[in-house]
């Protein structure tokens, strides 16, 4: 096995593997509380980190590597041991012929930020990064994968989409075809309680810290809270942030299956929250989700579970594919008419990349065979690759 990090960045243990370009690291742990443990030393450090902790695992994404070894340390200490085979980062790409307009809604509609080779990306970076590369292929009628977007209502307005169309009035295209279900959220509930919380598909609440005490005094005792509820929150640190999210759906009872209440979850956080003196940002909440239309819903879908790793969703007539430790984006798949035979023979302007360290690329092309991938192309860690209906997946190992 090559040394940790690949190319150029070794010496810090085979824990740690560039993913998407970044040092990245999964220490599985046995509940929600031993992976705040870990939250809680490295906000403490001066490093700049992502840190997701889930009730089976933490991961780790770092700007530089000068820290890793002491975060692997430590995360030994409290019992976390670290699984690289877990890690993958899902990304969007669009091929356009117009990459300027292009970018600008996107930009606009995701409030991304612009980055390098014309990629954007969620300041958070908890939402898929988009890449917009130039086409002059000639692809008019309508993709069979689009993106929902769920962002609060007075976000939305402040974007200027104007009118939408489609069913619900919230379809919107940029200047090439390409489609987002822009979808105007509102608050969990109207009690004072919750009202930290918005309900963006996900129950969702975004909280600013001023010192690393006290995002370390929220993740504990969120961590605690729902660890106690048996709820599988989600918790997300970022510099001078909190993110609690309860999943897709999961704040409703008959998603979550458990015998428990979300709202009460959500108050005694929220609680939790202002007493150490978080300030919620109502404008943060986002959700995105990729939709696949499919003339053959069972067998794109099986194929998406294999390729990606997901679990389906728990409800009967629900055709969600969940990431198990959802940290990329949930996939949803509905009808496409079988005679609309053009359309399904298009190729899509939209694509998804999945990047994974470089020591399981092998792996994860064989896996990706099996589950009914046609390899299209591919050489030296990039692949590319089609569902049994002509989707493509690209699939990227060690960068």
């Amino acid at each position: 096995m090559k040394s940790a990090y690949g190319a150029g960045m070794t010496g810090n243990g085979s824990e740690w593997w560039l993913v998407d370009g970044v040092a990245t690291a999964w220490f599985a742990a046995a509940s929600l509380n031993q992976g705040a443990a870990l939250a809680g030393h490295i906000v403490g450090l001066p490093v700049a980190a992502d840190v997701d902790v889930r009730p089976t695992g933490v991961r780790v994404r770092l700007d530089s590597d000068e820290h890793a070894a002491l975060l692997s340390a430590a995360a030994r200490r409290l019992g976390l041991t670290p699984d690289p085979a877990v890690l993958q980062q899902l990304r969007v790409v669009i091929e356009s012929s117009e990459p300027t307009g292009v970018r600008q809604f996107w930009q606009r509609t995701l409030a991304y930020e612009p980055g390098p080779d014309g990629r954007l990306t969620d300041p958070q970076r908890r939402d898929p990064p988009l890449r917009i590369s130039e086409s002059t292929e000639l692809r008019p009628l309508r993709n069979r994968i689009h993106l929902d977007i769920v962002r609060p209502a007075t976000s939305v307005a402040q974007v200027g989409l104007g009118d939408g169309s489609g069913p619900y009035g919230v379809r919107h295209s940029d200047p090439d075809g390409n489609e987002a279900d822009v979808v105007p959220a509102g608050a969990l509930g109207d009690r004072d309680e919750i009202a930290d919380w918005q309900a963006v598909f996900s129950a969702m609440a975004c909280y600013r810290t001023s010192s690393p005490a006290q995002q370390r005094d929220l993740v504990a005792a969120a961590a605690d809270l729902a660890d106690d509820a048996g709820f599988p929150l989600l918790v997300d640190l970022r510099p001078g942030l909190v993110i609690l999210d309860s999943g897709k759906d999961l704040w409703e009872r008959d998603a979550h299956g458990l015998d428990i209440g979300f709202d009460d979850l959500a108050a005694a956080v929220q609680a939790a929250a202002r007493s150490v003196g978080a300030v919620a940002d109502a404008e943060l909440p986002r959700f995105t989700q990729l939709f696949l239309d499919a003339a053959d819903v069972a067998a794109v879908r099986a194929f998406w579970t294999g390729a990606l790793g997901y679990v389906p969703d728990r409800r009967s007539g629900v055709t969600d594919l969940i990431d198990p430790r959802r940290l990329n984006p949930v996939l949803v798949f509905q009808p496409l008419d079988v005679s609309d035979t053009e359309r399904r023979r298009q190729r899509n302007r939209i694509h998804v990349e999945l990047a994974v360290p470089e020591d399981v690329g092998a792996a994860r092309l064989e896996t990706i065979v099996d589950a009914g991938g046609t390899l299209l192309d591919g050489m030296d860690g990039r692949w590319q690759l089609a569902d049994p209906e002509g989707n493509e997946l690209v699939l990227i190992a060690g960068s």
